[in-house]
């Protein structure tokens, strides 16, 4: 089956269980700076998971274009890709187990067809010193489901990963493991939870390609092995606890099923290859490279480089069609990165430049149905990455004249680390390089510079800003809502022409982007900060409408990014009692409930950002 008709009977099929299909959304999140790229199809919908009703009801599914930055370096084997969709159906407070893993299986043994003797599942063993329960439901659901295809579906206690090699398969199907593997929360395992923190456990489908176990990893195979002969499908979250202040654990009210499953997975199972480039859409690009270099994918000499190609490539598309430009920080970083990696290993594949265009012809071909934005964003496609490898082979020119001033034969972690930061060189390009020349690059000490450079970077990202709130905590909350009100004032006295351009909100301050083609006076400035005091001072009320999102439209309900809302949005609105409306934006919370507890609003600094982008960072007191 092609990735076009699972994704389509997929969304179909949820469909047919009352689920409204809701967009999916840019790879770039808003509000949160937590991450560079949307990961997953349930992380836009995080506010609804912590109590925002939904606009489209309490059942929802849709298929997210999605990145992990952590997988690059996992490109190459049979199942790792960095560029994926993540298909996801999910309740708020509506259906649960019962209903979500009956739904799930037969999706995918009846209209997808995958034959359940290939099937395993994993579940959550429990947590007795916190007094969590061994997720006995599941198991009773799952061995029922088993049952029904006439087969006995006998379950075992694995414990970690780690015990998992050791005591390997053991004639069983459902496996239960520990919080590592099947537990989830933002925080992780249910011991580093804070107090009032939601999560529950989960519940992964593995398909078994039956390919021989590489013993490397371990003596014995098992679901949650890396030797490739199982793969994981699909993953049902039941988010049912929330963390106690004392430590312990309670039932939520109301729990949520959060479901994600990896198309591009399901796809390679469908056809039963055990390598996830050999579905349709991978295929298509791979079959180009090959036509273009000459080279077969199926020489184990250059698998990889076809792999990591189709897999960065597309990711590119994706990436520059949602308004990402190669950068040396941040989404542009990773871009940049990718477009690269992707050069390189076109060069050892024979495949010249000018063939390029037909190599992103089939991408976008492969996902233009779904993704129509692919085809309009063709040109600026084609023009950034081929910008971008003009860039590359000047940069690498300066490269080479600094790797030429290494002395000795081999080159150090550090010296490494400069010319992959510094230069471009992907790291594969500087150890052929090296080798070419009789050297030897020190790859322990280069992962430990590489490792030291993504904690600077990971400890930087949490003092910037990348489209949000840095955290949900209280004073970020008033400051969040002071900045509807600053809007509104900016507005209000320079002009409807004012939007939005960028914010930064933490518990300190608000920073605040804005369209406007000068300084904004001082006097003007005056005015704002009375403007959001006065309503602070007649302590309004956050009021949350809903509306169908033509309607907030022609009101003029203040938004950015319109096309990204779905069809009924929420709008928030700070209402005082003589019912003068002070503000009305689109936004996703959190927000103060009345605007009397937020303090005195002051303006500290307004500047410009870049041309025509003034830039205002504000503070409560």
């Amino acid at each position: 089956m092609t990735v076009s008709e699972i994704r389509a009977k997929y969304l179909e099929y949820f469909k047919n269980q009352h689920h409204v299909v809701i967009p999916s959304v840019p790879l770039v999140p808003e509000n949160d700076p937590t991450t560079l790229f949307v990961s997953s199809g349930m992380q836009p919908l995080l506010p609804y998971f912590l109590g925002t009703p939904h606009p489209q009801g309490t059942r929802v599914v849709n298929v997210q274009p999605s990145f992990r930055t952590e997988d690059i370096e996992e490109i190459g084997d049979n199942r790792h890709t960095s560029s994926f969709e993540m298909i996801g159906n999910w309740s708020f407070g509506d259906y649960f187990k019962k209903e979500q893993l009956p739904w799930f299986f037969d999706f995918l043994t009846n209209v997808v067809g995958l034959n359940p003797q290939k099937l395993y599942v994993t579940v959550f063993a429990g947590d007795e010193s916190l007094g969590i329960p061994k997720d006995v439901e599941s198991i009773a659901l799952w061995k029922s489901l088993f049952k029904e295809k006439g087969m006995e579906a006998n379950d075992v206690v694995i414990g970690t990963e780690e015990n998992g090699y050791r005591v390997g398969m053991q004639g069983a199907r459902i496996f239960a493991y520990d919080a590592k593997k099947n537990w989830w929360s933002r925080s992780g395992v249910p011991s580093k939870m804070p107090a009032g923190e939601p999560g529950g456990p989960d519940s992964e489908m593995f398909y078994d390609f039956g390919t021989p176990h590489d013993l490397k990893w371990g003596e014995h195979c098992h679901p949650n092995c890396d030797c490739g002969r199982f793969m994981e499908i699909g993953n049902s979250v039941f988010m049912q606890y929330i963390k106690n202040a004392d430590g312990t654990f309670a039932l939520l009210p109301k729990a949520n099923v959060d479901f994600g499953g990896g198309l591009e997975r399901i796809a390679a199972a469908s056809v039963d290859k055990g390598d996830v480039f050999l579905i349709d859409t991978l295929l298509n690009s791979i079959r180009e490279l090959s036509a273009a270099g000459g080279k077969n994918y199926n020489d184990t000499a250059y698998q990889r480089s076809f792999r990591i190609v189709a897999d960065h490539l597309k990711g590119a598309v994706f990436m520059i069609a949602d308004g990402v430009i190669p950068s040396n920080t941040e989404q542009g970083y990773i871009l940049r990165r990718l477009i690269r990696r992707s050069i390189f290993h076109m060069d050892k594949l024979n495949v010249k430049t000018e063939t390029l265009g037909r190599v992103l012809d089939s991408i976008i071909t492969s996902y233009r149905d779904a993704y129509p934005k692919l085809s309009v964003s063709y040109q600026k496609i084609l023009s950034t990455i081929t910008e971008e490898e003009i860039r590359f082979r000047k940069t690498l020119t300066v490269g080479l004249k600094e790797y030429a001033k290494i002395q000795g034969n081999t080159i150090s972690g550090t010296e490494a680390s400069l010319l992959v930061q510094t230069h471009g060189f992907p790291i594969e390009m500087l150890v052929e390089i090296a080798g070419e020349s009789g050297k030897t690059v020190d790859l322990k000490t280069y992962e430990e510079e590489k490792v030291k450079h993504q904690d600077l970077s990971r400890a930087g990202a949490e003092q910037k800003f990348k489209g949000g709130l840095a955290d949900s905590s209280e004073q970020t909350t008033k400051l969040h809502t002071a900045t509807h009100l600053m809007l509104a004032g900016l507005r209000k006295y320079l002009g409807s022409h004012v939007h939005q351009a960028g914010s930064n909100i933490t518990s300190e301050r608000t920073r605040f982007d804005f369209n406007h083609p000068e300084k904004v006076p001082p006097e003007i400035l005056k005015k704002i900060e009375e403007y959001v005091n006065k309503a602070i001072q007649k302590k309004c009320d956050m009021v949350m409408v809903q509306m169908p999102k033509a309607q907030a439209q022609a009101e003029g309900v203040e938004g950015s990014f319109w096309e990204k809302y779905p069809d009924v949005v929420n709008v928030y609105q700070v209402v005082c009692s003589d019912g003068t409306i002070y503000s009305r934006e689109l936004c996703g919370g959190p927000h103060v409930q009345n605007t009397g507890s937020m303090g005195t609003f002051s303006i500290v600094k307004e500047e410009a950002s870049s041309a025509g982008i003034r830039r205002i960072k504000a503070i409560l007191s």
